[in-house]
């Protein structure tokens, strides 16, 4: 048997009820309980009364005599009026004040106003504050809760085209089809092409998807539909399904339009087996909802739908098939190329002098997102600013890599003199094994000025051109490098510190990535052993191996680094004057340019043979 839900009152129907039981109060209840508390006595005890002398006050109208006694907290009492021509002369003996109240007829609009307007109209009032209070805690106004809230916006309000993305020339070309469709649909349905019904714009934060989006609107002219996928979700069921409902209703009134869902993996993350006490019911309706939406528009009518995630592997199956999101687009880190193109953009907005090199930067600035390139022009200008300059320097631009990568100066952190030696042989540790190996990144900078990321001190390689593969003895060379800085502590002070925790880490990263990744393990040949987790959020690697096979992998790992830190030792021990040369130096001036350090390596001459340091 089927069962019959009975359908929910709307709201209005209980405030109307409210209201009505506010009004009935206040017509009877209120004004009895307003009142204050009367006794009624006959007219012998108020005479009685009058001669033991307990009366204060009286109070006479055209009905009744009022009066109170004379107790700390006096009582109120009344009584009816009587043919007492006397009473004036008692209450004169008695020494009692007496008067008549002059009673003016009340106004009816007067009344009428106190009575029932007021008191409706502050009960309407904080109903709807309280409507507005409740609406924007938890979306509760029940004549907003199936509205989308899409943002839309027209070519002249985002101002944003191709000309203002760079970086992501591969990202734009595939996107200028579906410009160019919006423009001439008819030169695609001559052939039977249709437009795809979805593109999936996918890669890191800050890589620019959502900009690309908008100049995808900019360059088409369309109405452009923006909306996040947590505004889909609602603390009521199926509120998030109605939101779809309306916003793909308002992009078929405006089609030809472009629908952006920003962060898609809110709503369209993959369905479990189970709904059980984890599930999300909510959330699925939202999705079956968007599933069925995009089923039910066609290509031709010109509704372009973007999104974008950083998540794509959590992505639901039946959301990302052909049919629904038919394109894919890799919105990637850029290259060097692409970070130049990138800096040359937001450096039109900023004064810059004549000698500062943007190419530089993009080279130092390698592995930076869009929004870091952004970051560093910014910073750039601040510091220039805060230095009162009017244009932005080299000098200012290097210091803003070196804000972004280990943070600002901490200039209030004094080390005393023997940690800066220590900071100073550690940081020149690694400049010089990098030096001395070939094929090795070569040194930009070195300082030991702390810096709030908690760093004591860096050492910065740049690379001269872009690199996208690296050998074994790359890595290994590069592991060398990492360990250099413990390698000086130990040659120089014959002990150890905890300034290597960060260098142990990446030294131990790679070390294990060349036994369980990169097949560069003879024992195992080309075997993996870990899977990547979150690609474009870095979320690490997950082993896939037995025990026995992860406890030879550790083995393989340790004995990596302890070769390469014995490398690293032997280099350092070659080379000690080159070593006390280069760190006194470094301990008085603190930071030293890559040409100051080379300067300073090809002066200094190298000791014969492995002596000790």
């Amino acid at each position: 048997m089927k069962e019959i839900k009975t359908p929910r009152k709307p709201l209005i129907f209980y405030y109307v009820i409210a209201m009505g039981i506010l009004i009935l109060l206040n017509a009877f209840i209120f004004p009895d309980l307003m009142q204050p508390q009367v006794s009624e006595v006959p007219y012998s005890t108020f005479l009685s009364m009058l001669e033991k002398g307990e009366v204060s006050e009286v109070s006479r109208d055209n009905v009744q005599i009022t009066f109170s006694d004379r107790s700390q907290t006096p009582r109120l009492f009344k009584t009816g009026i009587m043919d007492d021509p006397t009473l004036v002369d008692r209450l004169n003996a008695a020494g009692v004040r007496f008067y008549s109240p002059i009673v003016e007829p009340a106004s009816p609009l007067a009344s009428f106003l106190m009575t029932w307007l007021i008191p409706i109209g502050l009960f309407v009032l904080v109903g709807q504050y309280m409507s507005r209070r409740m609406s924007k805690l938890g979306g509760m106004n029940a004549m907003q809760l199936g509205k989308s809230n899409a943002k839309i916006y027209i070519e002249s309000k985002t101002g944003v085209s191709f000309a203002d993305v760079a970086g992501q020339e591969e990202a734009k070309e595939a996107l200028s089809e579906v410009v160019d469709f919006l423009h001439n649909p008819q030169k695609y349905t001559e052939v039977g092409a249709v437009m795809p019904k979805g593109v999936l714009l996918i890669g890191p934060p800050g890589t620019g998807k959502t900009l690309l989006a908008k100049a995808v609107a900019g360059e088409a002219n369309v109405p452009f539909f923006s909306i996040s996928g947590s505004e889909f979700v609602e603390m009521f069921v199926g509120m998030g399904a109605a939101k779809v409902r309306d916003l793909f209703k308002q992009a078929g009134e405006k089609a030809p339009c472009i629908v952006f869902i920003d962060e898609i993996d809110t709503i369209g993350k993959r369905r479990e087996s189970g709904a059980g006490f984890g599930g999300n019911d909510e959330r699925e309706q939202t999705l079956n909802q968007l599933l069925s939406e995009m089923d039910g528009f066609d290509g031709r009518n010109g509704v372009m739908i973007l999104a974008a995630t950083n998540r794509p592997e959590i992505l639901d199956p039946a959301l990302t098939r052909p049919g629904r999101f038919d394109r894919r687009i890799p919105v990637e880190l850029p290259d060097l190329a692409g970070r130049e193109a990138i800096l040359r953009v937001h450096a039109k907005k900023v004064k810059m002098t004549p000698d500062v090199d943007l190419k530089q930067v993009a080279r130092a600035a390698a592995g930076a997102s869009g929004a870091d390139l952004a970051n560093i022009i910014n910073e750039a200008a601040l510091r220039a600013v805060r230095n009162g300059r009017r244009t932005v320097s080299q000098e200012d631009m290097e210091e803003s890599i070196d804000v972004v990568v280990a943070g600002y100066q901490k200039k209030e952190r004094v080390m005393n003199d023997r940690e800066k030696k220590i900071v100073a042989y550690h940081e020149v540790g690694h400049a010089l094994v990098a030096a001395l190996q070939t094929d090795s990144a070569p040194v930009h900078k070195i300082t030991i000025i702390p810096r709030t990321s908690g760093a004591l001190g860096f050492t910065m390689q740049v690379e001269e051109e872009e690199r996208f593969l690296m050998s074994k003895t790359d890595i290994e060379n590069k592991i060398a490098t990492i360990t250099g800085g413990r390698a000086a502590e130990e040659l120089v002070f014959d002990s150890i510190t905890t300034g290597a925790a960060n260098d142990i880490e990446q030294a131990t990263k790679l070390a294990r990535a060349m036994v369980t990744r990169f097949g560069m393990a003879e024992e195992f040949g080309m075997v993996a052993f870990e899977r990547q987790q979150g690609q474009y959020l870095d979320g690490g690697f997950v082993s896939n191996c037995s025990s026995e096979t992860q406890g030879r992998i550790d083995e393989l790992t340790v004995k990596i680094v302890r070769e390469q830190y014995e490398k690293a030792k032997e280099t350092l021990r070659a080379n000690a004057q080159k070593l006390h040369r280069i760190a006194e130096t470094l301990y008085e001036k603190e930071t030293l340019t890559g040409e100051q350090f080379m300067s300073i390596l090809n002066e200094a001459p190298a000791l014969e043979g492995p002596a000790a340091v």
